[in-house]
């Protein structure tokens, strides 16, 4: 187990050899897999060392359920419970670890149809959970029905074939599959669309080939199979298939490969054995491979079949420089090694990992179980009985599978994102990647993240981290995270604490709001909230490089990002992204993310500067979410000729992408105009309006070239961690100075003075430290290098203009 508050599948192996490996593969991808629920991660496995097929199919499953239900009873023998609200430790058991009630575990190979059994045994034991110990059984949400993971999964598909400009839903393209019809993830995700053209398939029994399908007639044939109980490839109907195909056994001597077969798969032979037949199809040219099978299929040229661990596919396992697919797509766990993916993807495949395309099986049993918790407490009061809690379980089974797909929807964006920025940032991957293997939260080596060198090596050559990379990173941090944002000061936050319903159907906060306030869970269940929406929305080395940047910890950070992202009205400007879908290129819709990203991200370094201890959530976001606003709707109208005429061309770009009007007017805003919270503060520190305040704020970054400046200084190359934050800060100093001055002007104006009068006074009445700045702004403009030092000098001219324009109380004029 990876935590106290851990969940996990229990796996009946059928590797005789080597299953502890294969459990702790598993172990490890659940670790990263969790990291979009509330528990860590956990995975066990057992063999079943007397069941034999030679016995019958009955015994053979009597066996595997014995050491089953062995297993189990070991797990609860030694676990604490809940008895009315307290921990009662087992009895008669030495416990040299602090109380732990919380043991879950989930359906798995072998195990799947086993969760009432494991229930069954939780009942026994009156263990606190209930039926919430093994999720998925006959009163929860049954994956295979739900076609949870494999939909999950399509997720990822989709989006890797949207970023191809291929809409998979609407444009037929050719797969090759492991795995069979009868199975949950294959089956499944063979049916996500029609228009699929599986070209070839393999299991363990037969190798399934259609050089040329016909999309729809083979889409209701796969139908046929998957909704006919213990059917295999042998039971398609041949008859529909092209020339040139067929169904053979991997039992086989050899198989003759047609015409067709040659020409679809790129394969010269005339005949070939199975395995070597299967070896081709993996390395044929195809649009996607989908992967629903058991097995390592996929290493890297550097690794040997050793270090793989999966001696039954040695003979027909390849490495991923040799995968020709576009897509690869793991609906199952360890199809490929970890290198083998990254491999793959730095020869330009787009593939993610098994623990990011197929988690949402897990996400979908985390619902299960805190739903249950929930509900049981309130069965358990009397205000529901059990038949009224099944129903209503039931009948929030769609929406609990949208609430899962979002989470993988959202999860594949933002390595996307990620992959976007990751060469621009190396320098901070690096940072974040260096601190995680300095507190020995990550094993650098074990989870094959390139080295320092590495990385400068592919920076050298125009390439970054791979998405695999990414994924590992983007799970590790989300991991931290949670840990971090399990406090009471993010709990007990009247702001922050309503992240709690987001966990939850709308269903149930119409009628236990107050219940699902008070869930057993609450502060766990709000971090992991948290934790998914920050990485997820603003990046892997978000919350980090803020930390090196401001000296915050990683809750008053999260606190400012909740007040950044709500004064910008984040969510509503996802859904008009996500509303673009196959309607615009997908570069368009992350451009949009990355400009928001940016703009939220200063939002919440300025809460943190501004703010500092004084941040209070819910005032702040209700004084500048509707003054940021009005900066936006009155920005335009005080813009010179030639910003206006710039702003015009973005503000259509952006209604022909699709954005509303008011949404348009926010992405159109010049950049050197920063977040608009500077001028939403002079307005209330002034007590002026926020229309004259946007004015003079353009009156300073116009007349003193302060707009200008800001933008040399954004746009200025850095090269170190240090130039970075010289940087950040340089762009803080700016933003204060055209605050304070503007703050002091707007106060010297008052009613006796239009705005810009009032600031051609105050420069006469300061000639020379007025020349002075615009002889160094002048320096910078024509200097063809631009040096860092000469930046300091330039912000300390500023400071003293600040201070200078401060003293505008004292002055009067005629």
């Amino acid at each position: 187990r990876g935590g106290k508050v851990a969940r996990g599948g229990l796996r009946w192996s059928d590797r005789q050899e080597d299953f502890r490996t294969e459990v702790l593969g598993l172990v490890k991808a659940q670790q990263v897999k969790n990291a979009v629920i509330v528990p860590s991660g956990a995975k066990g496995g057992f063999i079943a060392k007397h069941a034999s097929m030679a016995k019958g199919r009955d015994a053979f499953l009597t066996e595997g359920i014995r050491c089953y239900q062995m297993f189990i009873r070991g797990l609860l023998d030694i676990t604490d419970n809940l008895v009315k609200g307290k921990v009662k430790p087992p009895q008669d058991v030495l416990r040299r670890d602090d109380d732990d009630p919380y043991l879950v575990v989930a359906a798995d190979k072998g195990t799947a149809t086993f969760s009432d059994i494991a229930n069954e045994i939780s009942s026994d034991y009156g263990h606190w959970l209930g039926d919430a110990f093994a999720s998925g059984g006959s009163q929860g949400y049954d994956h295979k029905g739900m076609g949870i993971t494999a939909r999950g999964a399509w997720v990822s598909v989709q989006r890797h074939f949207k970023e191809m400009g291929v809409d998979v839903q609407k444009q037929d393209f050719t797969v090759i599959g492991i795995g069979d019809m009868a199975g949950d993830v294959f089956g499944n995700g063979m049916l996500m669309s029609e228009h699929i053209c599986l070209t070839a398939a393999f299991n363990h029994l037969h190798i399934f080939i259609d050089p040329n399908p016909d999309s729809s007639k083979s889409f209701k044939e796969r139908q046929r199979l998957f909704n006919t109980l213990g059917s295999t490839w042998e039971d398609y109907n041949t008859k529909l298939m092209s020339k040139g195909g067929g169904i053979f056994s991997r039992n086989a001597k050899s198989i003759p490969v047609s015409s067709e077969m040659k020409k679809r798969f790129d394969i010269g032979a005339d005949k070939l054995t199975p395995n070597d037949l299967i070896a081709a199809l993996l390395k044929a040219p195809v649009d996607l491979i989908w992967n629903g099978g058991i097995g390592t299929y996929v290493k890297a040229s550097k690794e040997s079949h050793s270090d793989i661990g999966d001696k039954a596919n040695e003979s027909l396992r390849v490495n991923g420089i040799q995968l020709r697919c576009k897509v690869f797509g793991e609906g199952g766990n360890l199809g490929l090694s970890q290198l083998g993916r990254i491999e793959f993807a730095i020869n330009g495949g787009a593939c993610n990992t098994d623990f990011i395309d197929n988690a949402a099986g897990v996400d979908c049993s985390d619902h299960e179980v805190n739903i249950k918790i929930l509900l049981n407490g309130i069965v358990a009061k009397g205000q529901l009985t059990e038949i009224q809690r099944n129903r209503l379980l039931a009948s929030m089974t769609d929406t609990v599978s949208d609430m899962v797909l979002e989470n993988n929807y959202y999860q594949t964006q933002s390595i996307s994102l990620a992959q976007g920025e990751a060469l621009t940032r190396i320098n901070e991957y690096r940072r974040l990647i260096n601190a995680m293997e300095g507190s020995g939260r990550l094993n650098r080596a074990l989870e094959f993240i390139p080295t320092d060198d590495e990385l400068g090596e592919r920076a050298a050559e125009g390439k970054s981290l791979t998405r695999p990379e990414l994924a590992v990173l983007n799970c590790y941090v989300k991991v931290q995270l949670k840990e971090a944002l399990a406090v009471d000061q993010i709990a007990n936050s009247k702001y922050l604490s309503s992240w709690v319903e987001k966990a939850f159907p709308h269903q149930l906060l119409k009628k236990y709001k107050a219940q699902i306030h008070s869930h057993i869970l609450r502060k766990e269940i709000i971090a992991t909230q948290l934790a998914n929406d920050m990485v997820d929305n603003m990046g892997i080395t978000f919350c980090h490089r803020l930390m090196e940047s401001t000296g915050e910890g990683a809750a008053e950070i999260a606190m400012a990002y909740v007040v950044a992202r709500d004064v910008f009205k984040f969510d509503d400007f996802q859904e008009q992204v996500e509303a673009m879908d196959h309607k615009v290129p997908a570069e368009d819709q992350l451009a949009l993310l990355t400009s928001m990203m940016r703009r939220v991200r200063r939002g919440t370094r300025w809460f943190l500067r501004n703010r500092r201890a004084h941040l209070n959530a819910e005032r702040d976001v209700a004084t500048f979410k509707p003054a940021v606003t009005q900066v936006i709707h009155y920005t335009p109208a005080i813009l010179s000729d030639d910003e206006r005429s710039l702003w015009d061309k973005k503000y259509e770009h952006f209604t022909n992408l699709g954005l509303d009007k008011d949404w348009a007017n926010v992405m159109a805003m010049p950049g050197h105009l920063f977040s608009g919270l500077g001028a939403a503060e002079a307005a209330r520190d002034s007590g002026d309006t926020i229309e004259r305040a946007v004015e003079m704020h353009h009156l300073l970054g116009d007349k003193l070239g302060l707009y200008w400046f800001a933008h040399a200084v954004t746009d200025v190359k850095v090269d170190s961690h240090w130039q970075g934050m010289a940087c950040e800060s340089f762009i803080d100093d700016i933003d204060r100075v055209i605050r304070v001055m503007s703050v002091s002007l707007l106060k010297l104006a008052g009613k006796d003075y239009q705005l810009e009068e009032a600031l051609q006074l105050w420069m006469q009445e300061y000639p020379q430290m007025v020349s002075r700045w615009r002889t160094i702004a002048h320096d910078l403009q024509t200097n063809t290098y631009t040096d860092f030092a000469m930046f300091s000098v330039a912000i300390r001219e500023l400071m003293d203009l600040m201070e200078a324009c401060r003293a505008c109380d004292t002055l009067s004029f005629v």
